[in-house]
């Protein structure tokens, strides 16, 4: 038989999902930052979290997604406030003085504290379409977690908060454990914090 006639079939490198899940990422990041100052909730879940502590979100393996063609290029000021996209991850922590912030895409000298890991790109799809929640996707053993559990599942609250206030409400059902019953009687408080939220994702 002669192999030459059946050449290696090489996977595609699926740039709209890596483009697409980048693009969540980053957005996900600036307004988990935004609703900390304007969700009491989310400000508590924060508070047990101490101060000089970083989570790092990504896809596994990670030599599998390199960084886009531009990042090396970024100033560290722009990188590490995660005003531009610069690869499939999302590190969010506390600084020393107690403070939310997105630290971009970036895990070059930053000590990661807990990693929250896809297993494939697809998994990670499937979450950030929303067509399954966090929750139901750590139950389908989809992604995987290095670190506290605790403070694991306080990130988790948080995104399930975040994404209420991002998402319209047919869609949030589907992205968050149980849609929260103060979203339901409170209208006036969910629509101007979400407006404060959009605002201040892209204006910090």
């Amino acid at each position: 038989m002669n192999i030459n006639r059946y050449p290696e079939i090489k996977p595609g490198s699926k740039l709209l999902k890596r483009i697409y899940v980048a693009v969540m990422m980053w957005f996900l990041g600036k307004a988990i930052q935004a609703a900390v100052k304007v969700d009491p909730e989310v400000k508590k879940e924060f508070d047990i979290i101490p101060p000089n502590f970083t989570l790092r979100m990504m896809i596994y393996p990670e030599r599998a997604f390199p960084l886009f063609f531009y990042a090396k290029m970024l100033p560290a000021f722009v990188r590490d406030k995660g005003l531009l996209l610069y690869g499939i991850q999302m590190i969010i922590g506390k600084d020393k003085e107690g403070r939310v912030r997105y630290m971009g895409s970036d895990p070059k000298g930053k000590k990661i504290d807990l990693h929250m890991i896809f297993k494939s790109l697809e998994a990670a799809t499937m979450v950030f379409t929303f067509r399954e929640s966090t929750t139901t996707a750590y139950a389908h053993d989809r992604f995987m977690v290095e670190g506290d559990l605790p403070y694991a599942l306080a990130f988790v609250r948080v995104l399930d908060i975040v994404e209420v206030y991002l998402l319209p409400k047919i869609v949030a059902k589907r992205a968050v454990k149980r849609y929260p019953k103060w979203s339901e009687l409170s209208p006036i408080k969910k629509y101007v914090n979400r407006v404060l939220v959009y605002v201040r994702a892209f204006t910090a």
